[in-house]
This record gives structure tokens, sequence and C-alpha cells, in this order.
């Protein structure tokens, strides 16, 4: 498993494949061409990949060629997902043990992580390479477009849409019914209670929007 990224989200998205998912450290690395101060290893265990060229010989070492996205912003998630994709690498959806998914009517797409004390109910469409952070409720019959990041303790209530690429902040409650669009960015804490535009920045209680792309 190739853990996409080595620093801050990355070191999250370990506990579960190495804990909940039970991969042992032999068939764990990371990868990371750009950060310069990184060491050899993460935790002096897991070899970090620095290079496309060691990714290339990496892959003729092993079968398993999966790989999870470990960082987030939605444009480089999806930039990096597509990297991946090209050079032949499996993507893999990671659920921390510790959710609670619905056991009908749910579609995850490929590349999704959903982390710790997250609630997903009946009827729900989640892209691929998304990022549903740390104890999100999504409701019923809600979908989720793809690289959309869900920061924690979010609560997108049932029959609501959010387009691809956008950013939901901390705390933000999105009201039932509400549509979303394209790369949006809704504030930490703010209540969307109309629907948002594509392409544009949302805060405040209820939500107004501030800035448009």
């Amino acid at each position: 498993m190739i853990i996409v990224g080595a620093k801050g989200f990355a070191k999250e998205i370990l506990q579960i494949v190495s804990v909940d998912m039970g991969i042992t450290d032999e068939h764990i690395v990371f990868f990371d061409n750009v950060s310069s101060d990184l060491p050899d290893k993460v935790y002096d265990r897991f070899q970090i990949l620095k290079s496309f060229e060691a990714l290339e010989q990496y892959k003729k070492q092993t079968a398993d060629i999966s790989f999870v996205l470990g960082l987030g912003n939605p444009k480089f998630r999806e930039k990096l997902f597509n990297v991946f994709i090209e050079r032949e690498c499996q993507p893999v959806s990671v659920f921390s043990k510790h959710t609670d998914i619905g056991s009908f009517d749910v579609e995850i797409g490929e590349g999704t992580s959903v982390m710790s004390g997250s609630i997903i109910t009946n009827s729900i469409s989640i892209g691929k390479g998304c990022l549903i952070n740390l104890n999100t409720t999504i409701g019923h019959d809600s979908t989720i477009g793809d690289f959309v990041e869900v920061s924690p303790n979010v609560n997108i209530s049932g029959r609501c849409c959010v387009g691809k690429g956008s950013i939901i902040g901390t705390n933000a409650i999105l009201l039932p019914g509400i549509h979303v669009g394209m790369n949006v960015v809704i504030g930490a804490g703010s209540v969307i209670t109309k629907n948002v535009p594509d392409n544009c920045t949302v805060v405040g209680v209820p939500g107004r929007i501030i800035s448009k792309d």
C-alpha cells in the first residue's frame, strides 16, 4: 500500500491502513517527492519513496501497487490521484473501523477516505477521491461529488448535494436539501441555509457569499 503524502494527514491514514486494515509494515510505504525535510522513514519504520523513479523501482518489487491519498486539498488530491492512475497504480478506499456506514443504497467511490467517528446513513452517493474527516455526519439521500473535502465535525443534513472539488470547513452545517456548487469553500462554523453557486466562498451564520472566483 502506497500512502501518497508523508506528513500530517498521511499519519492519520497510516492508523487506518496499519491498525484497522491490518496491513503489515513491510507492505506499507509513503510517497512524497516535494518535501525536502523528510527523513528516510516515517516513525523509523516505513520507507518514503522520494521520486517517481523510486516509485517505479518499488513497483517492480511488489505485487501490491494500490495507493491511498494521504493529503488534503481537493486540487492536490485530484492531481495526484490522476498521476498515480496514469502510473498504473490502483486507488483504494479506506474506512476507519470506528465509522457507521448505512447498509442500504450507499455508494462510495474509489480512493475515498472515511475517518473515525463518521456516520454515513442510507441512500448516499460519495464520489471518488473524497475525504470525509473525523466525526462527520452525512444524512439520507445526499450526494457528494468527486474530490470533496469534508472537514471534522461537519453535519450534512438529508437531501443535500455538494459539488466536485468543494471544501466544507470544520463544524459547518448544511441544512436539509441544500445544494452546494463545485469548487466552493464553506468556512468553519458556517450554517448554510440557502443553495450555493459554483466557485465561491461562503462564511457565517447564516452563510453568506464573500467572494466569487
